[in-house]
């Protein structure tokens, strides 16, 4: 019998235990076929007078990592999990989970349902259902609760966070953790539970616990929360297990669960699940495989370069680190050595590990100690003529076949490939500050990369765990590109009548981690000033400019936290208002005739979401991003867009491109040239079309 013929539960009576065994590859999803054949194994073996006690394992790699994420949105069929989780419970013969690998959302309720659990030291268990804007529907709330007390079930609920066999232990959703024997330890624990009343978990009572606590934990949980709904609706069900009877509990948790499901939040969080897993099936590069690697050599060891090193050695590739001087190299062992310090001392990291990851580093002067790697990663300076130098001293030295990347946020990729001649070896990896942390990275596509040079960045990020984004060339390619019209309307509402901790205060209650002049204070003002100077002979004359605010801080030395002062001051570490940058935006103001007004924290929203929209219609119809979700994901991953909005492009399609246009429309209105609607915006909201089902020319 195939895999595909095989029963997705089956039962083995062996010495009076009913041994329930759900094989569901890959990961066991709790589908309808695995609903069904659960509860009629159950149900057969409570009836069974052979049967003395019922195990339920999982085979394969794990027992059962969730509910069939494919199922929901569409009607439900029969049986729901919820009745597959009260018929167990009901089981007059003790029922044992025997869980390994992950037993996560309505996997860790089937196990909750169980009279007992028994561990392997590796399983981890969950309810992260908060992850894709849902509470758990079928007991999680009401059962985690009766085991772990009240504030450890937030925890896991609101928090979406998973537990490791040991902490499941001391957290009372555990009976038993085993190093081995998983099957056997749990069918003995069931034959030892035979013939006496079973420990329903429904039938306990949620231990005392402080209201003190409780309030703070709900409070910690909506900061964190910024905007999603899921985690403080799963704080006001899960309370409802120490108030209720576990029967109105199941209740109420399940048209909570419904009504979330049904709603916009948990629309937008399972198109950026989808979309992550999309991302690396990028159209045309399906059956190209990547050039085999290694070793990485990384030039530059300051912050961006070394965090780059550290990713690298993090994945157990082994990396050479290049700088110009033993000084330099000095500098940027510190980098590294006290980026390792800090996991250490925050436990991230063991001490052996520590050295495993160290010892994977060579840190040398000259180019040549790269001969041998099979990528090059450069992380110099942010300048065309010493990046083309770069390229053109490295192509000789590199070893062919190897694939050149430059580490290049704004900067042309074809020119910098072309001064090497190497240019189908050459291609942009763009990451992202903290390089180590952050998860997006941009892999910019030249004009004449080879398929497999662009695919081999694709095997980088997936080895490094990055969220990979393939894009073509142009400035600021995807993220940067719609960050620089998210700053523009950002600044034209402060001269239109705003001020920055207003813009900031707007853009956090969208949901953005930090507003958008304390992020530019972070980062450096000097960046962009940069970047403008650089563009400034290309800018339309006609067009409204909007960093003279900027520009005229940057003037006075005001670089953002770095100089102690930028669109705000810094006293003590605290970021404060100053009275001299809102004196400095009304003057700007003034001197261009602008009647300011108060601009509400929904018109600045509107604006901003429809500039970002705006730009990234232009993106794809220019074949810069391959798909309407690439864009998403790179706003999400590399700029905190709310993944509960699903991404600017998803969260237009929610709105109605219709609405969005409008939007565009007034920001033509007021900015003028630049700020027309995109030609394949304005096409999609007259036909009705979506940008998901949009061809961009680079597929």
């Amino acid at each position: 019998m195939n895999d595909s013929q095989r029963p997705p539960v089956r039962v083995n009576v062996v010495d009076g235990v009913a041994l329930v065994l759900i094989d569901n590859p890959p990961v066991n999803a709790a589908g309808h076929a695995v609903r069904a054949g659960l509860l009629d194994a159950v149900q057969r073996a409570d009836s069974d007078p052979a049967v003395k006690a019922i195990v339920i394992a999982g085979e394969g790699r794990t027992f059962v990592a969730g509910g069939d994420i494919r199922e929901f949105g569409k009607p439900p069929l029969e049986p729901h999990l919820p009745d597959v989780c009260n018929a167990i419970e009901a089981s007059r013969k003790p029922v044992v989970a025997a869980l390994h690998g992950t037993a996560l959302g309505g996997g860790l309720e089937i196990a909750l349902a169980c009279h007992a659990r028994v561990l392997d030291a590796g399983a981890r268990v969950g309810l992260p259902e908060v992850k894709l804007g849902l509470i758990p529907g079928a007991g999680g709330t009401q059962r985690l609760p009766r085991l772990t007390g009240m504030l450890n079930a937030l925890d896991m609920i609101a928090g979406g966070r998973q537990v490791k066999a040991a902490e499941a232990l001391d957290l009372g959703l555990a009976d038993l953790v085993v190093d081995s024997g998983l099957r056997e330890r749990a069918i003995a624990l069931a034959l030892s539970l035979a013939g006496k009343p079973p420990r329903r978990t429904g039938e306990l009572a949620v231990r005392e616990y402080s209201a003190g606590e409780f309030e703070a934990a709900r409070a910690a949980i909506a900061k964190k929360a910024r905007g999603q709904i899921s985690p403080l609706k799963a704080v006001e069900v899960t309370a409802l297990a120490a108030r209720l009877p576990l029967r109105e509990g199941l209740v109420r948790e399940r048209a909570m669960f419904v009504e979330l499901m049904n709603g916009a939040q948990s629309r937008g969080l399972r198109h950026t699940f989808f979309a992550e897993r999309e991302l690396s099936r990028v159209p045309g590069l399906e059956s190209v495989a990547p050039r085999g690697f290694d070793s990485i050599g990384v030039i530059g060891a300051g912050t961006m370069g070394a965090g780059i090193a550290v990713a690298l050695a993090d994945a157990a590739l082994n990396v050479i680190i290049v700088e110009t001087s033993a000084a330099a190299l000095d500098a940027g062992r510190a980098r590294v050595q006290s980026t390792y310090e800090r996991q250490l001392k925050s436990g991230r990291i063991s001490e052996p590990e520590c050295a495993a990851r160290l010892a994977r580093m060579t840190f040398a002067e000259g180019l040549e100690a790269l001969s041998s790697c099979d990528i090059v990663v450069e992380a110099v300076f942010e300048d065309m003529a010493v990046k083309q130098d770069l390229f053109r001293r490295l192509a000789p030295i590199a070893k062919p076949g190897a694939v050149l990347a430059t580490n290049t946020s704004y900067l042309d990729v074809n020119a910098i490939a072309a001064a090497g001649g190497r240019a189908r070896d050459v291609i942009g990896l763009h990451f992202f500050a903290p390089a180590n942390i952050m998860r997006l990275l941009e892999i910019v596509r030249g004009a004449d990369s080879a398929p497999d040079a662009v695919a081999t960045g694709l095997a980088l990020a997936k080895r490094l765990g990055k969220i990979p984004v393939v894009c073509g060339v142009c400035d600021g390619f995807v993220g940067n590109r719609i960050l620089a019209a998210f700053r523009q309307q950002a600044e034209f509402a402060l001269e239109d009548g705003a001020l920055p901790h207003e813009v900031d205060a707007a853009m956090e209650a969208f949901g953005f981690p930090m507003g958008p002049f304390a992020v530019s204070d972070l980062s450096g003002l000097d960046i962009g000033w940069a970047r403008r100077k650089r563009l400034a002979a290309s800018r339309d004359p006609g067009a409204r400019y909007a960093s003279r605010v900027a520009d005229k801080l940057c003037e006075m030395g005001r670089f953002g936290q770095k100089t102690g002062a930028g669109w705000y001051l810094y006293e003590n570490g605290k970021r404060v208002n100053d009275p001299l940058v809102e004196k400095l935006i009304r003057d700007v103001s003034a001197e261009l005739g602008i009647q300011r007004k108060a601009n509400g924290a929904d018109a600045i929203q509107r604006n901003i979401r429809a500039a970002m929209v705006n730009e990234g219609a232009r993106i794809l119809a220019e074949g810069i991003a391959p798909r309407a979700l690439d864009i998403d994901m790179a706003l999400i991953h590399g700029f905190g867009y709310p993944a509960w909005r699903g991404g600017p492009m998803f969260e237009a399609g929610e709105i109605g491109l219709p609405t969005i246009l409008k939007d565009v429309e007034a920001l033509h209105e007021a900015s003028g040239n630049g700020w027309e609607p995109a030609p394949l915006l304005v096409k999609l909201a007259r036909s009705g079309g979506s940008f998901a089902d949009a061809k961009s020319s680079m597929n």
